[in-house]
């Protein structure tokens, strides 16, 4: 076995190692100070108390020094006898221009945040104290020596070097640019020979599974060794000769259970175990694995190109969200947090999460919780919105990086597709790169050849798509709906949410809609006086481009202006919510034509408006409870088509519903106008339809009525005539009754989406049910609130939102 491991986590110091202008004189004549490893130098000046929180108020501005200034970090380790073979310094991860040295010899340098680290140093070591320190040179420098030597400004500053793009800031996101040990660190001691890699891919077939097992070996001798796995109870072995660096074992496993995603079935999981050797083992390593076929269709089909993911011969209409590095200093994202917003993914009948390309590679924790979970996981490489040179030595880092991280992720079985960049494709189509670059290369190469080659010699078992959006082809347009992947921003940016119905599109891998966090997030992070939609503080929190501007304008057409703070920060959480249940229900609607959706975003990396459904501070948003809504996998849903009004019944598990549903065109006081009775009986993955009378769909007097379908099982749709602003929503009184793990609310006038906002009373305190809506006198029951003070602002709906307005 490895002779040790040894942890280098202790007794680091941080002090400067090149000040930039304009430093903070207080800051640098503190140092040296503590470091915490895994960290990052924000972390450690925060922890130190030389520096305000960055997350609070405007005081990301005031620390732009930081990212600018080169960084030491310093530690001693012992070694108590000199090593007979191999002493190895494993990083695996820095954060990101690194110079490594040990006792005064320059070990490396390094350029990667996104790779592992292997360096030898047993020719370096002395017994007793060793002297480890590693400089940090500040990011921002390849930007400026390129610009300096006539670079187009089209390549951003994080092209220049394979580090986390969001880091320099982005439409949701701090400029907070990090230096930093920011993953593990380690002494591995070995001899004779270790497995550097052990790669398996699984294939099913009649009875069991195949299962191929690809190991890499390095060596410091050249004698014959034994190399052998074991699998659910099958074992294979091979003698390695002297001086090969490479086996393939195979496996015949017979009938495992089979891995599902989340609602489809289990996700049994079993341990792979390599071992290598002569007599006696001399290495081990053991992985996780699940028995699973993924396929992805994109065979041209009468439609144009599908987008579909089949697992285990079963196609899963996607129901996913994006994910962004949960915090700007990932480190601070440890397993207990991955699970707990991954579980807030699943509770919003989630079934993917696409792990976006301009931030990181995420811990071996996250994909390990995703393949507990059922969530699949869609990988981006870490490309986007910008051109990326080609030159060195930017070319050999990504070959490097890719092939790293498709060995260290290929073995999971949530892992299902691997995609190119994220929007690539479309800046240089639409972004004027073409004239930018000025004839450099700006990537392609890397989309179309270097990443499909990593994965068919690292990952053959997983697909790979050239990025999303992408069409198939890069010769035909990039987002055409009815071909692969689309994005869709065209609502949010220019138009309205109901631009969503504009679009029959095979698969949506990016779409959403802006909303504040929920109030006490924003309160505790902005201090203004006032606090006002536009106080300096507030705006800072808001880094889309316009972002207030884009919020007032999607609000417009629905709501009349809100007034004052409190209504404001309502208003447009509700609406964040209404279009993002407006646009996932259309899209779903469109089965089987449309295979999935990819909600722009899950989550958020520090206190900020943005287009998460769970906010910085872990709290969940109306917009979740509206994702949660939508994504119910048995879901009805009303929709316009042509000339006619159709109520859909969708059932994403394929398991046969046939919802007996009554349907009432109902006025606001609760007369019931209309009546129709169908029964939707679903067939596979296709939406089941029926048209509504024309009893229903047309309104005597649509300022009063709506349509309400219910089936037999409590499953409802709901159908509004006129927006909000121009419906009469009566008065309702509420009444609340204490329950034992909430309240109950009984209403005696029709009221919609009814929330109560805990967080204003309760700093953690959570509501299970959100977005209510109630029909004169019926009554829901609303776990994880307090009955007392239930009043405005606490209490929030659409009727008195759109009756304060007026």
């Amino acid at each position: 076995m490895t002779t040790y491991t040894t942890a280098l986590h202790d007794g680091w110091t941080l002090d400067v190692a090149e000040a930039a202008e304009p430093a903070d004189p207080k800051v640098i004549g503190a140092l040296p100070v503590p470091a915490t490893v895994p960290g990052t130098v924000h972390t450690d000046l925060l922890a130190a108390g030389l520096i305000p929180d960055p997350y609070l108020d405007r005081n990301e501005i005031g620390l732009e020094w930081i990212g600018h200034t080169a960084w030491r970090y310093s530690t001693t380790f012992e070694v108590d006898s000199l090593p007979a073979d191999r002493l190895d310094l494993v990083f695996d991860g820095l954060d990101t221009l690194a110079t490594i040295n040990l006792n005064g010899y320059e070990v490396s340098r390094t350029r990667n945040m996104h790779r592992r680290y292997r360096l030898p140093i047993a020719d370096l070591v002395v017994a007793g104290p060793n002297t480890l320190t590693i400089e940090f040179e500040s990011p921002w420098n390849p930007s400026e020596r390129s610009a300096a030597a006539g670079v187009p400004e089209v390549f951003s500053s994080f092209t220049h070097l394979r580090k986390m793009a969001c880091n320099f800031g982005w439409d949701w996101g701090p400029s907070l640019v990090t230096s930093g040990i920011w993953r593990d660190v380690r002494l591995e001691s070995w001899s004779v020979a270790r497995i550097a890699s052990a790669r398996p891919t699984i294939t099913l077939a009649e009875g069991g599974a195949s299962v191929r097992v690809d190991v890499d070996i390095e060596r410091s001798a050249g004698e014959p060794l034994q190399v052998s796995a074991e699998l659910a109870g099958a074992r294979a072995a091979a003698t390695v000769p002297a001086g090969e660096t490479a086996a393939v074992l195979t496996l015949w496993v017979e009938n495992p259970e089979l891995w599902w995603p989340a609602q489809l079935g289990d996700q049994p999981l079993y341990e792979l175990k390599v071992a290598l050797g002569t007599d006696q083992p001399i290495d081990e390593q053991t992985q996780r694995v699940g028995f699973r076929s993924i396929v992805v269709d994109t065979d041209p089909d009468r439609d144009g190109i599908p987008f579909s993911f089949r697992v285990n011969g079963q196609d899963v209409p996607i129901r996913g969200v994006n994910w962004i590095p949960d915090d700007c200093f990932p480190h601070r994202v440890d397993r207990a947090r991955i699970d707990r917003r991954l579980r807030q993914a699943l509770g919003a009948h989630v079934n993917l999460v696409r792990v976006w390309g301009g931030g990181v590679y995420e811990s071996d924790d996250f994909y390990a919780a995703c393949d507990e979970l059922g969530l699949l996981v869609w990988q981006d490489f870490l490309f986007a919105c910008a051109p990326y040179p080609e030159d060195e030595p930017i070319f050999t880092e990504v070959e490097a990086e890719a092939r790293d991280n498709v060995e260290r992720l290929m073995g999971h079985p949530s892992l299902a597709l691997w995609n190119g960049n994220n929007e690539n494709w479309m800046g240089w189509t639409d972004w004027n790169w073409k004239e930018r670059v000025q004839g450099r290369p700006w990537g392609g190469t890397y989309y179309l050849s270097v990443l499909p080659r990593i994965v068919s010699d690292v990952d053959p078992g997983t697909r790979y798509w050239a990025g999303s959006p992408y069409s198939g082809d890069p010769e035909t347009y990039y987002n055409d709906p009815a071909r692969g992947l689309m994005h869709v921003w065209d609502a949010w940016n220019e138009r309205d949410y109901s631009a969503y119905r504009d679009y029959p599109a095979r698969f949506v891998s990016e779409f959403g809609w802006q909303g504040p966090p929920a109030w006490r997030t924003l309160t505790d992070s902005v201090h203004d006086a006032p606090l006002l939609p536009d106080s300096p503080g507030t705006l800072h929190h808001q880094k889309a481009s316009d972002g207030n501007g884009k919020l007032a304008r999607g609000l417009a057409p629905h709501f009349p202006e809100p007034s004052g703070m409190d209504d404001w920060h309502f208003a447009m959480q509700l609406n964040q919510a209404r279009a993002i249940r407006y646009g996932v229900e259309h899209f779903r609607s469109l089965q089987p034509l449309n295979r999935g959706t990819i909600l722009w975003q899950l989550n958020d990396c520090w206190p900020v408006t943005s287009w998460a459904v769970v906010d910085g501070a872990e709290r969940l948003k109306p917009a979740w409870y509206a994702l949660r809504a939508a994504y119910e996998p048995r879901l009805l849903t009303i929709q316009p088509r042509a000339d006619e009004v159709l109520l859909f019944a969708i059932d994403d598990r394929a398991s046969g519903w046939a919802p007996y549903t009554t349907i009432r065109r109902l006025d606001v006081d609760g007369t019931v106008l209309a009546t129709q009775t169908v029964t939707l009986p679903t067939d596979g993955l296709a939406a089941a339809t029926a048209v509504l009378d024309p009893a229903i769909a047309k309104p005597a007097d649509a300022r009063r009525e709506f349509v309400v379908a219910e089936a037999d099982d409590g499953t409802r749709a709901l159908w509004f005539f006129v927006e909000d602003k121009d419906f009469d929503y009566p008065a309702p009184n509420l009444v609340f009754a204490p329950t034992a793990d909430g309240v109950r609310v009984t209403t005696d006038a029709f009221v919609r989406d009814l929330c109560i906002l805990p967080d204003r009373l309760d700093a953690d305190a959570e509501a299970q049910d959100m977005l209510i809506t109630l029909l004169p006198g019926e009554s829901a029951e609303i776990r994880g609130v307090r009955a007392e003070q239930l009043e405005y602002p606490v209490v929030r709906h659409a009727n008195e939102l759109a009756r304060r307005s007026r």
